[in-house]
């Protein structure tokens, strides 16, 4: 009787699904480059050793974009399970020192825009650390780490309070009034403004600016929350003061020919904790370092 050998399955590095991971969170082969401190060109080789193993395509490029087919979105799930998987196990026998819980407070367009990745790269760093998130506007949140309930706050009314409790600039943005593309609202009188709950620092930027100028207005949508502000300019049913950065698709800068009144910038503030341990201070520095890099 001849025995027959049962084929091997094949076993994917390591290596190969944290690349994989990087260019899905990053969008581009370059950014995961730096990510995974390899060359553009060793992240290419890596990903056509991963299509080869997997003997599939796991990603679709084209001159401007890499999106993931099916089989990388398949993959991408499992690669998150393994990379997540040694992390734990890593942890165990490393014995990280830093242990704890961090309580961090944030409006809901600073989790929309940026805290999703940069707390994913604090929990690769420091698994051992766990950090809670809550969501609410600038002055609750201010209020809440003044009274001892949380340990890190994100603001972006940096300078209201800030006698009793500073907050240092982590991150400053250039304001833009965001108009539907094509879109008749801005030409309004009075014009018609999204904007967000009092002491607002956006709220307070475009509203003083247009009280300057001269301009009539009125506020045709309040709301604490981001996706608020964008279901009212995409209704073309008013314009709103937002970052630049958080314009995309239909919503964009407000034409020329408005002759809307200029915005300034504003500052996203951080406020640690008085007598914070080890692991506040770590969180604290991971998230300054991660702003500085959106600025740059």
């Amino acid at each position: 009787m001849t025995l027959h050998a049962t084929p091997q399955i094949p076993l994917v590095d390591l290596d190969l699904l944290r690349t994989l991971d990087a260019i899905a969170e990053s969008g581009s082969f370059s950014a995961a480059a730096g990510i995974v401190h390899r060359t553009p060109s060793a992240v290419s080789m890596q990903v056509r050793r991963l299509e080869e193993i997997v003997g599939r395509p796991v990603f679709l490029r084209d001159s401007r974009s890499v999106s993931l087919t099916a089989d990388g979105e398949f993959l991408l799930a499992h690669a998150r399970r393994m990379l997540a998987f040694n992390r734990k196990a890593m942890a165990h026998f490393i014995a990280p020192e830093l242990r704890g819980t961090v309580r961090l407070g944030a409006p809901d367009d600073v989790i929309e825009r940026f805290l999703p990745p940069m707390l994913r790269r604090f929990a690769e760093s420091h698994p051992c650390v766990v950090v809670d998130v809550v969501v609410n506007d600038s002055h609750n949140i201010r209020r809440s780490i003044q009274k001892g309930a949380l340990d890190i706050a994100l603001v972006t009314d940096s300078s209201q309070g800030a006698a009793e409790t500073p907050a240092e600039e982590v991150l400053r943005e250039p304001l833009v009034w965001a108009s539907c593309a094509c879109g008749v609202a801005a030409g309004q009188d009075p014009l018609p403004v999204s904007v967000w709950n009092e002491g607002c620092a956006w709220r307070n930027a475009g509203l003083a600016a247009l009280d300057r100028a001269g301009r009539r207005w009125r506020i045709a949508l309040q709301s604490a929350h981001l996706a608020g502000q964008r279901a009212a300019v995409l209704a073309d049913l008013a314009v709103a003061p937002i970052p630049a950065a958080a314009l995309g698709g239909r919503i964009v800068e407000a034409p020329p020919a408005y002759k809307l009144p200029p915005l300034p910038s504003y500052s996203l503030g951080m406020i640690v904790a008085r007598d914070a341990e080890a692991p506040i201070l770590a969180a604290a520095d991971h998230l300054r370092a991660s702003f500085a890099k959106c600025g740059a």
